[in-house]
């Protein structure tokens, strides 16, 4: 007679076991072919070029270096897509840029290798945009990087600064595989560690890891966009994001200018405004003339309906001018109104560390539905 308390593992363990068995050579086939899909990436044809330049794959310690680089870039498989997808969004553009100036076409890799081409990428050290570029090496090609715009975060802006950058660095060194060395560490280090070691060949040169690396994920990144589909990466065309369009505007800031007044005058909203125009800063766009990038369905009467935007919110200032009284915080002031304490420091374009003053003037916008709180609170000052 059956035992029912062994019966039920017994055909629990069976049924495991059948799937195991079903599963595993079809798992264990996947596995292998995904390997040999890595060790074929691996192999390559003679000669390998970057920027025209040939790599000297036939030295073992150059073919390694180049091995891992692939292999940690495949490895990465969500990645590498967003790669190829932003790719049709910021490639048209980037490559007009290096065939205008002369510059090698595959130059447009280092965006990628320096930031996956998204805009506001930033590292520890400070550099920032598609290129990575250095605060300091920005404002000497002549981007604006201040509390109001940091132009390295477009690419509109930051491409041509890059551009002539490269072109420098290639008039310094005469390669450009140490070219773009020096643009991953400085070409003054780089310059220093050629006159230490006497050798003037990137392959053969002891630098910072990370630059030793560099030169070969450019590369890496290379042969996985020029030909996806070799690495199991099968794209449609509709998988691709589009190129941006938009279309650009003078604003002539006489104060500063709230950002939802110019999206509201393009007939779109504050976060459209900021993504195509990602080198404003905060909420505002800071007093001068400055072109604007908008959508194109919004450019036809866009700045009469800017000026009587401006108009309007300038007539209704003096009931969102609140005069800073004796004992007040900030705190106190967002929970007297009914408002948040952040939407306080927006509109005053103010830190939480700030220190208030008695008879200090706070922009306060009411609610929708009105403030409970008494209107003599609030003074009139077409200036503050």
């Amino acid at each position: 007679m059956n035992n029912p308390k062994f019966t039920a593992p017994f055909l629990w363990v069976c049924a495991v076991a059948i799937l195991f068995g079903v599963l595993f050579p079809r798992l264990t086939a996947a596995q292998a072919t995904a390997d040999d899909r890595l060790l074929s990436a691996l192999k390559l044809e003679q000669p390998i070029l970057l920027c025209g330049e040939t790599v000297p794959v036939d030295d073992p310690q150059v073919m390694e270096r180049f091995e891992k680089e692939m292999l940690v870039s495949l490895g990465n498989r969500p990645q590498v897509i967003l790669w190829l997808k932003r790719t049709t969004r910021y490639f048209p553009y980037i490559e007009q840029m290096l065939r205008e100036n002369g510059l090698p076409d595959d130059i447009k890799y280092l965006a990628i290798a320096e930031s996956a081409l998204r805009m506001h990428a930033g590292s520890r050290k400070g550099a920032m945009g598609a290129w990575q570029l250095m605060p300091q090496t920005a404002r000497k090609y002549g981007l604006v990087v201040d509390v109001n715009f940091d132009e390295r975060r477009n690419l509109y802006l930051s491409t041509p600064a890059a551009v002539t950058y490269l072109k420098g660095l290639y008039e310094r060194f005469g390669s450009w595989s140490l070219s773009l060395a020096a643009y991953n560490m400085g070409e003054g280090g780089l310059e220093a560690e050629i006159l230490a070691q006497g050798v003037t060949d990137y392959y053969k040169l002891y630098l910072p890891l990370e630059t030793q690396r560099f030169v070969f994920r450019i590369l890496a990144i290379k042969r996985i966009v020029e030909a996806p589909q070799n690495h199991g990466f099968t794209l449609s065309p509709i998988d691709f994001y589009a190129q941006e369009a938009f279309s650009t505007v003078r604003v002539n800031a006489f104060t500063d200018l709230p950002l939802r007044l110019i999206a509201n005058a393009a007939r779109t909203d504050f976060k459209t405004i900021k993504d195509f125009n990602p080198e404003i800063r905060g909420h505002y766009l800071a007093v001068g003339t400055r072109a604007v990038n908008i959508p194109s369905d919004g450019e036809e009467g866009f700045h009469d309906r800017l000026a009587a935007m401006v108009e309007a919110d300038a007539k209704i200032r003096n009931q969102r001018v609140y005069v800073v009284k004796e004992g007040d915080s900030l705190s106190g002031i967002a929970k007297k109104f009914e408002v948040p304490l952040a939407a306080v420091l927006i509109w005053n374009r103010i830190g939480l560390s700030k220190v208030i003053h008695p008879g200090q003037r706070l922009v306060i916008i009411p609610p929708a539905g009105g403030i409970k709180t008494d209107l003599k609170d609030i003074e009139g000052d077409e200036n503050g």
